[in-house]
């Protein structure tokens, strides 16, 4: 018997693939360093990710119990576009350049999208 209405919508939506490649990166700041670095990111976000099409979201967030300590989860449309992202001049200046002078350390954690709304 086949599915009709509501059903038949959500079999076709759970078929569908998301290649979207999701990096997080929980990092620890030197001490007393959050205001500067918020600033830096503050001042990338439009010139990195707001400029970059392969960019689908960039969110930096603060622990309000963890000083000096951020979480970046970025999502991109696939690899081309987190290369292109990690080559650009803004991130090259700001996050290579600036940020990274500001980071005690970082770890890179790769994610597969189960669920997208």
């Amino acid at each position: 018997m086949p599915c009709s209405g509501i059903l038949s919508e959500y079999l076709v939506v759970r078929e569908r693939k998301f290649t979207v490649l999701v990096k997080v990166f929980p990092i620890k700041l030197k001490d007393g360093t959050q205001d500067k670095v918020e600033a830096v990111v503050q001042e990338f976000a439009p010139k990195g990710p707001g400029a970059e099409d392969g960019t689908l979201s960039f969110r930096v967030y603060r622990d309000p119990a963890k000083p000096d300590y951020l979480l970046f989860v970025e999502h991109f449309a696939d690899q081309a576009a987190y290369d292109a992202h990690t080559s650009s001049p803004a991130y090259r200046d700001l996050i290579a350049g600036q940020f990274a002078s500001m980071i005690v350390e970082f770890t890179e954690l790769d994610h597969e999208l189960v669920v997208g709304l």
